[in-house]
Formats: structure tokens, sequence, C-alpha cells
């Protein structure tokens, strides 16, 4: 009985235990389940919103360049694109692997990717693929299951509508570089562009915009569900140029598949009504990322087209510098519009011998038909008189020697020599065979096209020193209307007064007149015949290698006989119309030949043409210069053509208008 007893006990004693411990359990329980649902509700309410909820930075529209009407010279156009969120995918690898059985991926891609994945906050995705047609988005929706991670994103791509006629001026996007990451969140987003030459890369800034944010709804494997709401950023600001489209491209046909370059430009404001290098690169080509096979082709091309050789082509510029040279020995007085220099045919100096362009020589000239007939050996003697310092201060009172300012990327400042300048760059003394060579626009001369159409413009203008301008001085609003009378377009630019005695400066006109308006001149037959529009200009050409005495006298060395690379370079500058001067023009055509027969009617075509289109008169901007709509999913549900089979297509349709609901929400 006692066992008995004993037993009830005991079993007793461990059955309260027992009681005791899961009530203890069931009390920790119930306490952690408080602490959690009632004082942590808010912390973990957060939690959850923050998994199911994913706060988006919104890329702003790039701001479009216009011309001086208002013509879109680039815009946007809706990009669709495949991103990676590595967040949401479990195996980056293995999705990317998954992703390739849909759309091709190789194994260089797929590296950028892996590369980008890791250089990128976990947050933010990784673009895989842009620029893909509808097949390929409906296939890896209707695959979107087994992709987690991969999203389909519609976004904005930079468009460059005329290509290459427009590549040097505006220059082009590309993606961000890790060098170029300065802790901007927009420069981390996936497919965000950044100027990299041109008008793109000087106001990119200004045409960039600033981001928005979006707030979406995803599930487990990171696809949106729904927009809940979104905060639209600030588009980038429209830049205006003082390019006229149309001048530009008529500028490019022109030069046809010669390789050089023309600036057009305003004499009394300055505007850049054209500015053209050939041959031009296509930059919507860098917006989509350049194969290798491509920058290859672009690198070894011997024409350079990735040079915009408008600024940044340095060329001896040959007779058409004959003008300052004039203008410096008249104003030192070693020559007078009377005193006559007589031309045989070639100069001697020392050991060496000079030649004109005119075997047989001019016979005696004076300072009017040496400039209307280009007759070197009078310009020989003239620079010998004036003394290279003279000749160097008059070319930089002129524009020359030095970057002019414009609003472009790279300008180059060509080259007026002295003899200190000598001295402290190739430690050597200078000479007077270096002076005669000056005398022609030769030796060490170098000047840029911008330079030389600058200094055309101060010699017509009456002698003040406008400066080029591509952008207007303050954006130029989409609702601003300009008429004919006179504005800010239109109205003359204060500028110093360089000093040149009129009469000397009318001395230069008459002549650059004469050379295309006398039979005797070097350019006559490259005149514009319209009455009312002539033009005055100065023809040029540029040895660019050494002619022996015996090439000389054998007559082998004309350039229809030489190798591309050895022709000498073709130049003219100009303005017109004559009695009323508006537009400077200076022409470089590489390896061209002759400046009078191939750069001269160049001129005359593109100088014909600015008349006739009267490029310089003030612009009118339509009131919107933008797409009619903006909303890449107004546009895709406005695409009923495409060829998808039903299913597939309703699929896509789908996709497109659930985007559209939960943006209405």
């Amino acid at each position: 009985m006692n066992r008995d007893s004993e037993r009830h006990n005991m079993f007793s004693r461990r059955v309260a235990i027992l009681v005791g411990g899961k009530a203890l359990l069931l009390s920790g329980l119930a306490a952690r389940m408080y602490y959690l649902q009632v004082v942590e509700a808010e912390r973990y309410r957060m939690l959850a919103e923050e998994n199911r909820i994913n706060l988006r930075l919104l890329a702003p529209p790039r701001g479009h360049i216009i011309d001086r009407f208002g013509v879109a010279m680039a815009d946007n156009q809706q990009n669709y694109r495949v991103l990676l969120n590595a967040e949401d995918a479990t195996d980056v690898e293995a999705t990317l692997d998954a992703l390739s059985q849909i759309i091709p991926i190789s194994s260089g891609e797929k590296n950028r990717i892996l590369r980008d994945v890791k250089r990128n906050r976990r947050f933010v995705p990784a673009t895989v693929r842009e620029n893909l047609d509808w097949s390929q988005v409906a296939k890896i929706e209707v695959n979107a299951p087994e992709l987690p991670g991969i999203n389909i994103d519609v976004g904005q791509s930079r468009h460059y509508p005329f290509g290459p006629e427009t590549a040097h001026v505006l220059g082009y996007v590309a993606a961000v570089s890790p060098k170029e990451v300065t802790g901007d969140p927009l420069l981390e987003l996936p497919g965000f562009r950044i100027g990299k030459a041109g008008v793109e890369k000087v106001h990119d800034l200004q045409l960039r915009g600033s981001g928005g944010s979006s707030q979406v709804e995803v599930n487990a494997f990171g696809h949106v569900i729904r927009e809940l709401s979104r905060q639209e950023g600030l588009p980038g600001e429209e830049v205006a140029l003082t390019i006229d489209l149309e001048l530009q491209k008529m500028v490019n046909r022109r030069f046809e598949s010669h390789s050089g370059a023309a600036v057009v430009m305003d004499i009394h404001n300055g505007d850049i009504l054209a500015l053209v290098s050939t041959p031009g690169f296509d930059p919507n080509a860098f917006n989509r990322g350049l194969s290798h096979k491509e920058w290859q082709a672009l690198t070894s091309d011997p024409k350079t087209p990735l040079i915009n050789k408008a600024i940044n082509g340095q060329f001896a510029p040959g007779s058409t510098f004959k003008m300052v040279v004039l203008l410096a020995a008249l104003e030192k007085g070693v020559i007078g519009p009377e005193n006559k220099i007589l031309c045989t045919g070639e100069m001697e100096l020392g050991n060496a011998t000079f030649h004109c362009w005119k075997k047989d020589g001019h016979g005696w000239m004076d300072s009017f038909n040496a400039m209307m007939q280009s007759c070197d050996v009078y310009f020989y003697e003239v620079a010998l008189r004036t003394g290279i310092d003279r000749i160097a201060t008059m070319a930089r009172r002129l524009g020359l020697g030095a970057p002019l300012g414009i609003d472009l990327p790279g300008e180059k400042s060509g080259l007026v020599p002295t003899r200190e300048w000598k001295k402290k760059t190739l430690r050597a003394p200078w000479h007077k065979g270096e002076t005669v060579l000056s005398g022609i626009g030769q030796g060490y001369l170098l000047a840029t096209p911008l330079q030389l159409a600058v200094m055309t413009a101060r010699l017509a203008n009456g002698g003040v020193t406008v400066s080029p301008r591509l952008t207007h001085p303050a954006p130029v609003a989409p609702e601003d209307v300009f008429d004919s009378a006179p504005g800010p377009q239109t109205q003359p630019v204060d500028g110093e007064n360089l000093g040149l005695l009129p009469a000397h400066l009318e001395l230069v006109r008459s002549a650059m007149e004469a050379v295309t308006a006398n039979p005797k001149g070097t350019a006559f037959r490259a005149r514009i015949k319209e009455p009312g529009r002539e033009m005055a200009g100065k023809s040029g050409t540029v040895q660019v290698r050494r002619i022996s005495k015996t090439e000389r006298e054998q007559g082998v060395h004309k350039n229809k006989d030489l190798p591309w690379r050895e022709r000498d370079h073709a130049m003219f500058v100009a303005y017109a119309p004559v009695h009323a001067p508006r537009y400077s023009i200076s022409v470089v055509v590489e390896h061209g030949g002759g400046g009078s027969s191939v750069a001269a009617p160049i001129a005359r075509d593109i100088l014909a043409e600015a008349q006739r289109r009267d490029s310089a008169r003030p612009g009118v901007l339509p009131k919107d210069t933008r797409p009619e709509s903006s909303d890449p999913v107004k546009q895709v549900l406005k695409d009923r053509s495409h060829p998808l089979g039903d299913g597939r297509k309703n699929v896509l349709k789908a996709f497109f208008e659930r985007k559209s609901r939960s943006r209405k929400t």
C-alpha cells in the first residue's frame, strides 16, 4: 500500500512539473508573441512593407537639342530593355543561363553583366540587353516565372535623326564608366547615358535633368505587380543652337566624298550657322554600344571621321593668310598700295630658292593685283620687310593663334610663331627663310577652319572682334516667337574695334572681291553670278610635302600624280554678299588639290544657299517641340501591327495594360 502511495505521489509530482513547464513555455511564447505582435508590430510591419514595396529611381527624359528654327537635332525614342535585379535572383548565373535560352547572351556580355552586378549596389538593377524587339519582350514575359530577378523596362534612348550630318556638333551619349561615377544616383541607373562629346558633353548637366521616384509592389520573384505611386522627375532643359539644320545638311552633301571641314558664321553676332567635318560617323552607334569591328573601322579610317576637323584640325592657312600679311605691312608702312614688286617666278634668299605658283612669274605687282592673283613672290618680299613678330601680332588680332571659346570640347589653338616662341620651344634662332614661308601662310603657321572663318568675319565686318557662338546666350523657350524685327539673334554683338585703318581694310576687301569678280582673279570661275549675292574670297593651296628640284623640273609633283596623303590641301575663305556682308565661310578640303578649283566651288554653293535660305534670319520656334506623348505605355498600345500570334500578343498586351492601370492607381 505504501509502495502504491509513493508511486502515486511521484507521478503527481512529475505531472505537476510537466504542467508547470508547459505553462512556463506557453507563458514565454505568449510573452514573445505579445512582444512581436504588439510591442514590435510597427517595426515588422515596416520590414514586411519593405520586402513587398520597392522604391525605384526614375531617369528623367534628356533635354532636346534644337536648331535655330526649332527643329529637333537630338531627341529621345522608346527603349525596351531587360534588367537583372540581383537582390531578387537566387542565383544570378543560373538566371542568366536560363535567359540565354530566350535571347542570345555571349560570354563577353555575361562577364559584363556579372561585373555590373558586383559593382552596383544590390538594389540597383544591371542592364542585360537594350533595344529589344516585340518578339523578345513577349518571350521574356511568357517565361517570367522561371526568371527570378528579370524585369522588362520601358525607358527612353537618345536618338539623332540626322546621324553623321550633325555628329561633330552634337557629339553623342554613352554609358557611364566607373571613373565617371560621382555619387549622383542617376549615374548608377541601368542604361543611363551621359554626354561624351560635342554639345552633349558641354551641356550634359543642363540636358540631364533630375530623377523621379516610383513605389512598386513586387512578388517573391521581384516582379512588379503594380505601381503604388509615382513622382516624375524634371526633364532636362532644351538647348537651342545657332545652327541652321538645312544648311548643315546641304554642306555635308556638297562635300560628297571629300575629307575636310567648313564653317559658316554670321559676321555681325558670331552665330555659327553650319559647322561641318567630313566624313562623319553615326552617333546612334555610340548610344547603343559599338562593336569591336565598328570601333576598328572608325579608328583605322585614314580620313579620321571621329575628329572634328572644324575645331580640332590644324592646317597651314596657305594663301588665305595673305590678307594678314598685307594688313601688317600696310600698318607698319613698309609698303603702300601703289608700290610694286617684280615677280620673276622665284626669289633667291641665301642658298635657297623660293618659287611662285606661276612658273614664269607675274611681272610687276602692286598690293591689289598681288592679292587678286595670289602672287607668292610679292608676299615673300612683303613678309621680309614686315617681320614675323608684326605679322604674328596682326594674326592674333584677327583671331588666329588662340582658342576662340566655342561651346565644343577640344578646340585647338592653332599656332602663330614668333622669334620668342621658336627660342623657347625649339631652342633655336629664327631665320629669314621662315619669315618668307610665313608670308604665304606656310612654315610653322597653323589654323583651324573655325579660326579662318572668324578671321574672314572680322575683315568683312569692318574690323570688329566678333567671336563665334554655337548656343544662344540663354535657352530659348518653346513659346518664344521671333519675327523679322531686330532681336537678340540679329543685333550685332558689341565687340572691340581692332583699330585697323578703313583704307587698309577697303584695299584688302576690294582685292578679295576681285579674286572672284575679275577674270584675272584666282577664283573667277567659282564666282556667284546672281546679282546682289556676289562673294569676295581668297583661295589657298597648301603643300604637305617638300617638292624637290627634280620633281619641279619634271612636273611630277602635280596632285593627280600623287597618293592621296601627299596631295595639297585645298582652302578657301569668303564672305557674302559683297556690298552688305552678312556671312563668312572657310572651307578646307584635305588633300583635295587646288584651292580655287576644289574648295572655292564648294564655298560658292554654300554661300549661295545660305543667302537663298536667309539662314541668319531670326528663328521661329513651334509652341511644342516635343513628341505628342512621352508615355511609353501609351505609345506601345498604339502599335497594332506586330505580327505575333494572338496568344503571345495578348500576354504582352496584358502586361502593358497592367502597367498602365497600376500607374493610374
